[in-house]
């Protein structure tokens, strides 16, 4: 399955209608787009803190369901493997707990070492070319960015070029310290494909038209949208008394009133910055038409929770779960074939376009 889109903005289509309803394009987007792109292990920074303790988890839960065991082994070194045993494929550990020394099937006693590797299993005498190294359980590539823990099944982007652009514009900032607040933090059910949010996520054209709180908040006229390789960084500019960054000297934008910094990271990612902290967006494709959206908040400056740009995200979610729903009713029309885009204010939504066409297509560099 293949899309062409324009890279001149200026002549370009968007997507068609039929890639947001078809379940064919839903699964090529599972194994062409997701199962290459970097995911967050959401709950790391938590649940695997010490030697030992280890975390099970699905790659992308209902959608991508690899099992894989987040650990820290006898080393404190953070390791990401398969969670499958590797003699008939039962699932190792069930739940978060402290492993002492091994990995343990409980099916039939096979034994793995912390870093993965075959220790032992009963009954074997009479096993040629055995253990082998298809005994050993597969280890996946782990990164980390700040305090939060990515891994993927086949990577097809390089970790640096995706997560280290954000820290041009907030490296000051101690993103590390910033707490996980669980009462700020919860999942949305949007009943419609999860590009669609992602395209609306893209772009600050509809704030005045759609969130109008959040447009008294921010100068409209002054948003703009800054382009990185894999992902964007959209900059919100305060109206004027509201809360906005204190940026250092050197800063390059340095004098501005940036009230926030809306990253996205291809293809699912948002990383929304605000002078109290961290709103974070997990996008999560479950069906064709219902995606579920993770927040999860980090709070930094306690004191400026609920002022500015950042002051009533789950107002800001509830009207683009509104308004993506309905677009996602709309699509469905004999009569809707694709949009154009509007050059200045939807630069992002034609980037991703672009990036999604080339995975489509199986080839990341025709992005």
């Amino acid at each position: 399955m293949e899309y062409c889109i324009d890279p001149n903005i200026e002549r370009a289509s968007t997507l068609p209608a039929a890639f947001y309803r078809s379940a064919e394009a839903f699964e090529a987007c599972r194994e062409r787009v997701f199962a290459r792109s970097w995911q967050m292990i959401v709950g790391a920074e938590e649940s695997v803190r010490l030697p030992g303790d280890a975390m099970p988890f699905a790659f992308m839960e209902h959608f991508l369901e690899e099992p894989l065991l987040l650990l820290r082994d006898e080393n404190d070194q953070l390791r990401c493997l398969s969670n499958v045993c590797t003699h008939r494929g039962n699932l190792l550990v069930l739940s978060p707990q402290r492993l002492r020394g091994a990995i343990v099937c409980g099916y039939h006693g096979r034994r793995f070492h912390l870093n993965g590797q075959f220790a032992h299993m009963p009954e074997t005498n009479g096993m040629q070319n055995f253990p082998c190294a298809a005994d050993n359980l597969a280890q996946l590539p782990l990164r980390t960015w700040r305090q939060f823990v990515f891994t993927s099944l086949d990577p097809a982007i390089p970790f640096d070029e995706w997560a280290n652009t954000m820290e041009r514009k907030i490296g000051f900032l101690p993103v590390e310290h910033f707490r996980f607040d669980p009462t700020r933090s919860r999942d949305y059910l949007v009943r419609a494909n999860w590009a669609l949010y992602c395209d609306n996520y893209l772009e600050g054209f509809h704030i005045p038209f759609v969130h109008k709180s959040l447009s008294n908040a921010l100068n409209w006229s002054a948003y703009r949208t800054e382009l990185l390789p894999w992902g964007s960084c959209q900059v919100g500019i305060g109206r004027g008394g509201e809360e906005v960054f204190d940026l250092p000297p050197h800063h390059e934008d340095a004098g501005q009133a940036i009230a926030a910094y809306y990253f996205w990271l291809f293809p699912n990612i948002m990383f929304n910055f605000y002078p109290w902290g961290l709103s974070l967006n997990i996008v999560r494709p479950q069906q064709p038409n219902l995606t579920r959206v993770s927040f999860r908040a980090y709070v930094w400056k306690a004191e400026k929770l609920g002022t500015g740009a950042g002051a009533d995200i789950d107002l800001v979610e509830r009207e683009d779960e509104a308004v993506v729903e309905q677009v996602q009713r709309g699509i469905q029309s004999r009569f809707y074939r694709a949009g154009r885009f509007a050059p200045k204010q939807e630069q992002g939504v034609h980037h991703f376009h672009r990036l999604l066409a080339g995975f489509l297509a199986q080839n990341p560099a025709l992005a």
